[in-house]
């Protein structure tokens, strides 16, 4: 596959895990170094996404724990809706969040849980649930 192919591919999932967050990253990316998102596209959704093993639903409980482990909230936030949008109830983001406790700390685990709130009212708000 060639470098086209697997941006378009990876446009593609991103456009259907992240939606619009997902286009703002990258577009705020493109203002500093545009080189990063295309990596970002190329790399994790035109590769390692794609990869067979784990379903989107998977993947995204994967990235909500990393990124709750990491504290890096702004990232959280895009792939708490990622989750949501691939079909992972309000429930498994709690529980993949709650579970983190255990491995990053009760303060990794509330941060978590603070950003998933504010998710879960903004969709609220704009009627998405």
């Amino acid at each position: 596959m060639d470098d086209k192919e697997r941006y378009d591919r990876g446009m593609e999932l991103l456009a259907r895990v992240d939606g619009e967050s997902g286009e703002k990253v990258l577009r705020a990316l493109d203002e500093l170094c545009p080189d990063l998102g295309r990596y970002v596209v190329e790399f994790a959704f035109g590769e390692v996404y794609q990869r067979p093993g784990l379903d989107l639903r998977t993947r995204e409980l994967i990235t909500v724990a990393a990124l709750t482990t990491l504290r890096a909230t702004p990232q959280l936030t895009v792939h708490v809706n990622g989750a949501l949008n691939v079909g992972c109830t309000r429930r498994e983001v709690l529980e993949t969040i709650l579970h983190m406790a255990v491995y990053a700390g009760f303060p990794a685990a509330i941060t978590g849980m603070f950003t998933a709130r504010e998710v879960f009212a903004e969709r609220d708000a704009q009627g998405r649930g």
